[in-house]
């Protein structure tokens, strides 16, 4: 199954500063990476041009107009001058800023947009502008100029503490402005692992991986940090948490750990229920077969002694032809310091051919939906030997089998209960207390867990048990399952 790999870029944006006080006007203005302004000397003749024009604008204002005597020549070129470099700044001052561009930042995720150009509020009957925070005039002194406005100092604030932003450099998301620290701790992605914020590549960019179910999210050096995976749903062990240790060393989570069974008495419920699932398809199968949990090394072992050479890598179920003595868990064991399994205690089982399957073999410590989807494939096996088919091809037989694995957890997960079927008289004097709590309405996480098992499935990669659970889902819905099954016990093949 393969893992996914995210890499996001940010954008980053720098806020101006000005300062106007009805007589001058300095600064510059700064739209995300590129700052605009002027230099000392033609600071100089801006100041004085702004100075000239207001000072002639408010003489207007307050007395009728008078007649003046005839400047000096000296004088009335220096105000033609003065008047035409007035006219050009108040002209600049109304045109349109320079569009903004993004840059990468190490620690800003890119998912928020770039804020859109917000409109530059004025004030008509003066041509003042507007504060785009409290939407009053800027009035006297300093104001800052960013994101396509202005405002006063006090007004531009943080969309998620409210507080007045004073760094150089700040977040946009959604056209609201952030602190960047405060962004950082609500869009940069944090490791479901580790829980700090995943780091940045050499590139300046965050990189990390995500599980393709579960999308759990985990810096790439977890991946080869040893960090454990449960054996079951696949999800990594958090620092905040503690798996289960089994004693072959395999991990378990602690919401797979809730319905997981661990010895041959608990699991005889899922037996029967598995046994009347079956019943329920018109696929009854008679003869009384044991089913034994055990450890890993004993599966080993009857696999080595059945010469089974197309099982997964690592086998969780076996439908035994031969007679041989198997080692089964007799009794739970407990959870003791460290979180590890102890008190395992096992015993020989001897297996007597009396038909085809002498016997049925899982893995112990896994979730009910897991073992029970296990013992429905493996079911299938031992039907099919009873039953008189051919020598199948890997593909058809473990296909075939997937095919009965996945319909039984699709029933379990819309039926919303352990069976649709009540069980027995017999399944509930052998059932434990642990067991009758596995039989209730499922949880969230149980469904989902179930989704996953499914998922498995449908997407597994391998000829046999991929390529082959495909072809005979593919049969069975364009045909149904007793047509197909009629089908391979003839020709050996799946119809298509």
């Amino acid at each position: 199954m393969g893992w996914l790999s995210k890499i996001f870029k940010g954008p980053a944006n720098r806020v101006s500063r000005g300062h106007y006080n009805g007589n001058t006007h300095g600064g510059y203005s700064t739209q995300h990476t590129k700052s605009y302004g002027t230099h000392d000397s033609e600071d100089e003749d801006i100041d004085h041009a702004i100075a000239l024009s207001l000072s002639e604008e408010e003489q207007r204002k307050g007395k009728a107009i008078e007649p003046e005597p005839e400047p000096e020549p000296d004088i009335d070129r220096q105000l033609d001058e003065d008047e035409l470099l007035a006219r050009a700044l108040q002209e600049s001052m109304n045109d349109e800023p320079p569009r903004r561009r993004n840059i990468p930042i190490d620690d800003v995720q890119s998912e928020s947009a770039p804020a859109n150009s917000l409109p530059a509020y004025i004030l008509p009957s003066s041509g003042l502008r507007v504060c785009a925070g409290c939407k009053t005039p800027i009035g006297h002194g300093r104001f800052l100029s960013c994101m396509d406005s202005v405002w006063h100092p006090q007004c531009f604030r943080c969309y998620a503490c409210d507080r007045p932003i004073s760094e150089y450099e700040f977040a946009v998301h959604e056209d609201h402005p952030y602190h960047r620290s405060c962004y950082k701790e609500i869009f940069h992605p944090k490791c479901d692992v580790c829980k700090n914020f995943i780091p940045t590549n050499i590139n300046g960019l965050i990189e990390y991986r995500a599980h393709p179910f579960w999308m759990q999210k985990y810096c790439p050096s977890h991946e080869n940090d040893g960090t454990p995976r449960c054996c079951s749903c696949e999800r990594m062990e958090p620092k905040d948490s503690q798996y289960i240790t089994l004693d072959d060393g395999r991990k378990l989570c602690l919401e797979c750990l809730n319905t997981a069974i661990m010895d041959t008495n608990e699991c005889q419920p899922l037996y029967i229920d598995i046994q009347e699932f079956y019943e329920g398809l018109n696929m009854k199968v008679e003869q009384q077969i044991p089913l034994l949990l055990v450890e890993r090394q004993a599966l080993n072992e009857a696999m080595e002694a059945e010469k089974i050479g197309h099982h997964l890598p690592e086998t969780r179920g076996l439908c035994l032809s031969e007679e041989q003595i198997v080692r089964t868990i007799l009794r739970r064991p407990i959870i003791g310091p460290g979180n590890k399994i102890i008190d395992m205690i096992t015993g020989p089982y001897r297996l007597v051919r009396r038909c085809e399957v002498t016997a049925i073999l899982i893995l112990y410590g896994l979730p009910r939906l897991l073992t029970g989807s296990i013992l429905a494939h493996e079911m299938m096996h031992a039907y099919l030997r009873l039953k008189g088919y051919r020598t199948l091809s890997p593909e058809v037989e473990e296909g075939i089998c997937q095919v009965l694995a996945h319909l039984w957890l699709e029933s379990e997960i819309t039926s919303g209960s352990s069976s649709s079927i009540a069980t027995t008289s017999a399944a509930s004097s052998s059932s434990s207390t642990s067991s009758t709590t596995k039989k209730g309405a499922k949880t969230d996480f149980e469904k989902k867990l179930g989704q996953f098992f499914k998922h498995q499935i449908e997407t597994d990669s391998s000829a046999a048990y991929g390529d082959g659970f495909r072809a005979g889902i593919r049969a069975v819905e364009r045909y149904g399952l007793r047509s197909t099954l009629d089908h391979i016990k003839l020709t050996g093949s799946f119809p298509y």
